[in-house]
């Protein structure tokens, strides 16, 4: 494994965004939608550093499986317990990649009238997008490489890493 994106810059970058969110929602109350399983440690980390009043949530969608590729096809697993009419929404994730899971998630969220919808996004990596989607809170932008780390796993493995790392020949990882 070779480590990408070290534990401190992630710190750093969460107390960053933190901040933004912070001031982009002076006297709201956003609903964080934490998006299972990647999303918890950055959604842990994010919410503490915002340190104003927010509600969470979560949702569980699958398109990997136990594939380093999404299939394309996504399922919802488990859906909110909020009523979000009316509210804005900051729908947390690992990472960003086809955007596929994302559009389908906006879109499956929109539905429910919330105020506003944005996504919050630890990782991106542009070059693989299939489909245009707004980020407004991006981490790190990232090559086209099989990630792991800081929530992000391969088959339930490597989520515990307190970086984000790139396997040097991601056979390894099967």
């Amino acid at each position: 494994m070779k480590i990408l994106i070290s534990e401190e810059k992630i710190a750093a970058k969460v107390r960053s965004l933190a901040k933004q969110i912070r001031a982009d929602y002076q006297n709201e109350t956003p609903i964080f939608v934490g998006i299972l399983k990647g999303s918890f440690l950055f959604m842990a980390d994010l919410i503490r550093e915002y340190g104003e009043d927010c509600e969470i949530d979560f949702m569980a969608v699958s398109s990997y499986g136990n594939s380093k590729k999404g299939s394309g096809i996504v399922r919802l697993i488990k859906d909110l317990h909020i009523n979000v009419n009316g509210r804005h929404i900051l729908i947390i994730e690992d990472i960003i990649d086809t955007g596929l899971t994302s559009t389908y998630i906006k879109q499956y969220l929109k539905l429910r009238k919330p105020k506003s919808i944005e996504f919050v996004t630890l990782l991106d990596k542009p070059d693989t997008r299939k489909v245009k989607i707004d980020l407004k809170y991006v981490g790190f932008s990232i090559p086209n490489k099989f990630v792991i780390g800081y929530g992000l796993d391969y088959a339930e493995k490597y989520r515990q890493l307190p970086y984000i790392a790139v396997c040097e020949d991601e056979e390894n990882l099967e």
